[in-house]
């Protein structure tokens, strides 16, 4: 099964040499599911042909926002209606999370609140689970005909089911320890209130639920919902 990965931002340039750019994230934790995959980066304006392209979508996270006026927003979006009226499935992380809730009539914003960074519990899908966070905005408008599948105290709307089609949650399931000691010490600090930032270096070496998220992400891509 082709998964077509559509890269919404990339990787700083010092972590990218290391551990990959966003697209080889994803493929490492979807590793052993029997997925083949091909990348467009839709922040440099590549697009696939259409929805036919691939069996499969998946949206990475981005430092951009949904509701900021960048070209490659608006054909996104129409991408994403286009995916969805097609039927094939869809995942969004974090970034795709937003957009996909924009595209498809909800709202998103800065949230009033501040950021959520590091190690953070949420329940989905009735499962507590833990999962790296790194984000300031939120879906504040759930569209019609979505369905809050997970949430916490911070991020009411954290994941969201569209039927069978789509499947999306902020959170990020492929920011594994390493990544996310080597983002606070290149992107964060400066950007996120340090409190913040030491908080997620104290617990980064706690286990997370990534894996219980890849099977679940790599199963509705199959259509094992």
């Amino acid at each position: 099964m082709k998964i077509g990965i559509l890269l919404t931002g990339h990787a700083p340039d010092d972590i990218k040499a290391v551990m990959g750019d966003y697209d080889t994230m994803f493929e490492h934790l979807l590793d052993g599911h029997g997925f083949t995959y091909d990348s467009y980066a839709v922040v440099d304006g590549v697009f696939p042909d259409g929805p036919e392209a691939a069996d499969g979508w998946l949206i990475t996270g981005s430092k951009h926002g949904a509701y900021e006026d960048h070209p490659w927003i608006p054909p996104l979006e129409q991408f994403i209606r286009d995916v969805y009226a097609d039927g094939r499935p869809m995942v969004g992380i974090c970034f795709g999370h937003q957009i996909i809730a924009q595209a498809m009539g909800g709202k998103v914003e800065k949230f009033d609140k501040g950021w959520s960074v590091g190690r953070t519990g949420y329940e989905i899908e009735g499962r507590k689970m833990h999962l790296n966070a790194w984000h300031q905005d939120q879906v504040t408008k759930v569209p019609d005909g979505a369905e809050v599948v997970g949430q916490n105290d911070f991020c009411r709307n954290a994941a969201l089911l569209y039927g069978d089609r789509i499947f999306t949650v902020q959170p990020h399931p492929e920011h594994t320890a390493e990544f996310v000691q080597r983002l606070i010490e290149l992107r964060g600090r400066g950007l996120v209130p340090d409190p913040l930032l030491d908080n997620a270096l104290a617990q980064v070496d706690q286990p997370t639920d990534n894996q219980i998220m890849a099977d679940r992400m790599a199963a509705f891509l199959k259509r094992g919902v």
